[in-house]
């Protein structure tokens, strides 16, 4: 039987990875100390993976595919496939962000204050790159973790990931500049893309995956609608495409339902009822393809 060897990540994305890959339709199960979790499909041989170390992996073809951040993909310059960017982390459907930070009292304000200084950071190749982007000099360290916690005693600066910022400003920390932004992405080893089976294989996952993305930000709205007021409600509804239109039973009103963005559907539900909607459900999604 043919087999799909796909790398799942480790650690802070293995939970959110966990929920995304269900809403796609696998229900993926993992055991303690066991780095070969279980999933319902005997199509799929997954492995757990650090992030980190991913993309090298997935080039090297020891894992046919693999979800891995793109930071990581550009720290190990790895020769892949990039089948699609999937907008989620560890806490919010947005991309993640390396930043430089400093103490809140440095005297570090721009990249050029740099030059000299001792800088920590995991992202070693990135920020080396970053800083010659910039005519920038300066010493950099890897860091084995905690990082937040070096400036500004041991080191002058950091290069660090963050989602919220939230803890950096508890560790006193001031962000100088975005070094890059960063998604979630499923990868794919060359060989793998040029095996028909595996392409497929693989392009079907990422179809599944990239709905389920969508699917965590938009809800489905459905309500009846009188015909005089038909024009009033439609004129309000944002939609991915033209709303769906259906005559009632009783020919009295119709049936309208579209899929809009969450965060918009809380503002506009009492706007449709004074228009003249009646009946609202607002109701989740699992995926969204377009």
């Amino acid at each position: 039987m043919k087999q799909l060897v796909f790398g799942i990540p480790k650690g802070s994305l293995q939970q959110s990875t966990q929920q995304l890959l269900l809403k796609a339709g696998y229900r993926v199960e993992f055991s303690h100390r066991s780095y070969y979790p279980a999933i319902d499909d005997e199509q799929i041989d997954a492995r757990l993976i650090r992030p980190q170390d991913m993309s090298r992996f997935v080039e090297k073809g020891s894992l046919d595919a693999g979800l891995t951040g793109a930071d990581w993909v550009a720290e190990n310059e790895s020769d892949l496939v990039r089948v699609c960017d999937l907008v989620y982390a560890k806490q919010e459907l947005t991309p993640i962000r390396w930043v430089v930070a400093v103490g809140e009292d440095s005297d570090i304000q721009s990249i050029e204050d740099l030059q000299g200084k001792r800088i920590s950071t995991e992202l070693v190749n990135v920020t080396r790159r970053y800083l010659a982007r910039h005519g920038v000099e300066a010493e950099i360290e890897f860091s084995h973790g905690a990082t937040e916690t070096k400036v500004p005693d041991l080191v002058d600066a950091i290069v660090e990931l963050t989602e919220t910022g939230a803890s950096l400003r508890a560790n006193r920390l001031r962000i100088v500049d975005v070094v890059m932004e960063s998604t979630t992405q499923l990868i794919a080893s060359h060989a793998a893309w040029e095996d028909e089976w595996k392409r497929s294989k693989i392009e079907n996952l990422g179809t599944l995956l990239h709905g389920a993305v969508l699917g965590e930000s938009k809800v489905g709205l459905k309500m009846n609608v009188p015909k005089g007021a038909l024009q009033k409600v439609l004129s309000l509804l944002p939609a991915l495409r033209n709303p769906t239109v259906s005559n009632l039973a009783d020919e009295s009103g119709c049936a309208v339902e579209t899929v809009l963005d969450e965060k918009v559907a809380r503002d506009l539900i009492p706007r449709l009822k004074r228009a003249g909607a009646e009946g609202i459900i607002e109701y989740a999604l699992n995926k969204v393809i377009l």
